[in-house]
């Protein structure tokens, strides 16, 4: 089936489908969660950092509602409400939840005081527009606080299927999505009307036994290709020339291979009056050329 959308970058009803496979195979077999409650320790760690307390919270991507759950107890939390796309996630939460993509946000202007999104932005096709509805939803001196994918995410995968569909097929097609870089991050928060804009980034790596065991993961995350220029299928001889070259060229003595997740944070503030603000322009009473003369 096409995408409603045939220029999106993103096949919308297949993201959200992958999600909808995910929360199932949640429910019968276990989630595969780890690399999402990981990412949400070390927001909830970020958050603890700022020692401040935020009556109305957003979980945006809320998943299972374990972020949700984890944001809830922490102190001077009054509500939080978890947005999130795929029914059958929803469905298994308690609390306030409503079905929402984070491309399209369906809240007033200043609504809460903290939005916290765990990996669910880098699904989105209009990055800086979502940002600025977030800025938005924000009340003055809120906090947007979030995790997505950065640009060397699967870096192994990437070029281990790039050179195997380029081998067996005579071309390539999109396979893992683009995403952000960190160099751009801040200066992205920051175009979008945040103050204060802050971006950094860590990289989890996760070993595997091989090829297969890193796509069963990732499909029981919701983190399969859902580029609407995607191939729908692969072959096989594509696939399994594609686990020779990955086990090759990445594997480690003992036949493991590993899978690279760079996790790009970002934190910025909707602007008020109380934070602090740069010098008006020519209000400087000292030359930078003698701030720079060597001393001694």
């Amino acid at each position: 089936m096409a995408p409603a959308d045939p220029t999106a970058l993103f096949d919308r009803r297949a993201w959200r489908a992958h999600r909808e496979r995910a929360a199932r195979q949640g429910r019968i077999t276990g989630a595969v969660d780890f690399l999402h409650a990981e990412v949400a320790d070390r927001l909830i760690d970020r958050l603890d950092v700022v020692n401040r307390e935020f009556a109305l919270a957003l979980d945006l991507g809320a998943r299972d509602g374990g972020f949700a759950r984890a944001l809830a107890a922490r102190p001077g939390t009054a509500q939080v409400v978890a947005a999130e796309p795929a029914v059958g996630f929803l469905t298994g939460m308690t609390g306030k939840r409503i079905a929402a993509d984070p491309e399209l946000l369906p809240f007033r202007d200043a609504s809460f005081n903290l939005i916290a999104s765990n990996l669910a932005l880098h699904w989105v096709g209009d990055l800086p527009g979502a940002l600025v509805q977030l800025r938005r939803a924000l009340k003055p001196d809120g906090l947007l606080l979030a995790a997505m994918l950065g640009g060397q995410t699967l870096v192994e995968l990437r070029t281990a299927l790039f050179e195997a569909e380029l081998a067996e097929e005579g071309g390539v097609s999109p396979r893992v999505s683009p995403a952000i870089e960190l160099s751009d991050a801040a200066a992205l928060l920051q175009r979008t009307g945040f103050a204060l804009p802050v971006a950094d980034s860590e990289t989890i790596t996760v070993s595997y036994p091989d090829l297969a065991a890193l796509l069963r993961d990732l499909r029981g995350m919701g983190e399969t290709n859902a580029l609407a220029a995607r191939r729908r299928f692969l072959r096989r001889t594509t696939l399994a020339r594609a686990a020779l070259l990955y086990a090759e060229q990445f594997g480690d003595a003992a036949g493991r291979i590993p899978a690279s997740f760079e996790i790009l944070f970002l934190c910025g503030w909707a602007p008020h009056p109380s934070q602090p603000q740069p010098l008006p322009r020519g209000s400087a009473t000292n030359r930078l050329a003698d701030a720079l003369k060597p001393r001694g």
